[in-house]
């Protein structure tokens, strides 16, 4: 077998690859990052030069699938356990920033004015199933 890389997986962010990046190795598995630092120089390329790219070794290629697979990007609360929609009961759920009312408008214009991150942000929970807003208790 060659010693040849296999891009499995793309992210926009080098952030999210290392954090996947470091699931791996922990299974043993050889991994290599490539545009990291392109993108991490000037994120707004991501998208140009395709994000992120994580690749593996060939021979490793399907055990880091099986492993990515097992990853859930959905959404869980403190204890691990997945958060479920009240709507639906689906189990896609996902966090996301909301900019609804006055105060987070607010924080949100002064972040882009004074190039800082905002103070004060909402965040509520979004089933990808029936698009549900909801926060939790």
């Amino acid at each position: 077998m060659s010693n040849r890389f296999k891009t499995i997986a793309r992210f926009q962010y080098s952030t999210e690859a290392q954090i996947v990046k470091g699931r791996l190795e922990a299974e043993g598995i050889q991994v290599f990052l490539s545009d990291n630092l392109t993108i991490d120089t000037d994120p707004l390329v991501s998208n140009a030069i395709g994000g992120v790219k994580l690749k593996v070794l060939s021979k490793q290629a399907l055990k880091a699938q099986h492993i990515l697979e097992s990853i859930s990007r959905y959404s869980i609360d403190d204890e691990g356990q997945t958060i479920v929609c009240p709507n639906c009961e689906s189990q896609k759920v996902a966090l996301f920033s909301t900019i609804k009312d006055a105060k987070s408008l607010f924080w949100f214009i002064f972040g882009v004015l004074f190039t800082s991150l905002p103070f004060y942000m909402k965040h509520k929970y979004r089933c990808e199933s029936c698009q549900t807003e909801f926060n939790i208790k």
